[in-house]
């Protein structure tokens, strides 16, 4: 009976802390099939442990209630047991079981998620994603556009984010949208995103990067592929174009709203990708002649002397 009652009271507490939400985790409801896929895993995963702890906890229970000393004989005495191989290839092999399990699932989701979505008819729409302290630039090749904290996505469409920083690293997220991934100096990161569902969703930096990074957040609204296209028609018509002097003003550390420009700045600083990729991206005409130069007189000085 009392067995009976403490299960009851762990799975009435289990329902009411579940229920309990009125507001589901961002994580937990996706708005595009990368989100939903992430959701499925961290659900199994949540499952699975939920399973295990539900049942150390009733063989806890059973066993101080079964073998309490209150219920034994005053001369009792407990009898002498060997080992037991079969109990313990059952205890080592059900953790193996479960991590293999959570591992062949996280693989096959993680290489999921890391390529293009499927079943979209159009290419990816290629958007870079540039971090600094402590704001967002998001540039629009296809569009010649430019925004800065704050995005504009059609929905149905696959999206691939390409990730770099001005600063120190920055973590790109939108929990309703996908999972998280590193924009670093120096380099390109590639995340692939889609959206299903019109509307607004939350976007920031989830990476400690100074003082000012928790408001390092970005505003995403998803439209219809017409609408999306109509805002950047607009765009193209009343936006001021992008300069190098705007652009430097602002990576400048501090916050600023959102702003649009026409163009972008990777005409005149490009993402670290290609010939600008590694450490010496970015190196003038000027600099390189200079070494070429200073290599010459390296080798005329070295025949001199033979």
């Amino acid at each position: 009976m009392k067995i009976k009652w403490a299960l009851l009271t762990i799975l009435f507490t289990i329902a009411t802390v579940l229920t309990g939400c009125d507001n589901p985790l961002m994580v937990l409801d996706p708005k595009g099939p990368v989100a939903a896929t992430q959701a499925d895993v961290i659900m199994i995963s949540i499952w699975t442990m939920a399973f295990v702890v539900l049942v150390v906890i009733v063989l806890y229970i059973f066993m101080i209630m079964k073998y309490r000393a209150s219920k034994q004989r005053d001369d009792y005495e407990p009898p002498h047991i060997e080992g037991s191989k079969v109990l313990e290839i059952i205890w080592v092999a059900i953790p193996i079981l479960i991590v293999a399990f959570l591992s062949v699932v996280t693989v096959k989701t993680t290489n999921e998620v890391e390529a293009t979505p499927k079943g979209y008819e159009q290419e990816p729409l290629v958007i870079y994603a540039s971090s600094s302290n402590w704001k967002w630039h998001f540039s629009y090749p296809e569009e010649d556009i430019e925004t800065v904290n704050y995005l504009f996505l059609p929905t149905n469409r696959p999206i691939e984010f390409k990730l770099y920083s001005y600063g120190p690293i920055a973590s790109f997220w939108i929990p309703q949208l996908g999972g998280q991934k590193y924009a670093m100096s120096d380099m390109v990161n590639t995340l692939h995103l889609a959206a299903d569902v019109p509307g607004d969703y939350m976007g920031r930096n989830s990476n400690f990067s100074g003082s000012g990074f928790a408001q390092q957040t970005f505003n995403v609204k998803v439209l219809p592929t017409k609408e999306y296209d109509k805002w950047v028609d607009e765009i193209k018509a009343t936006a001021e174009p992008i300069t190098e002097d705007k652009f430097n003003k602002l990576l400048e550390p501090g916050h600023v709203g959102q702003s649009t420009f026409t163009g972008t700045h990777l005409e005149f600083s490009p993402a670290p990708e290609g010939e600008h990729a590694g450490h010496d991206h970015g190196s003038s005409d000027t600099e390189e002649n200079d070494s070429k130069d200073s290599h010459e007189e390296h080798s005329e000085h070295s025949n001199m002397n033979h």
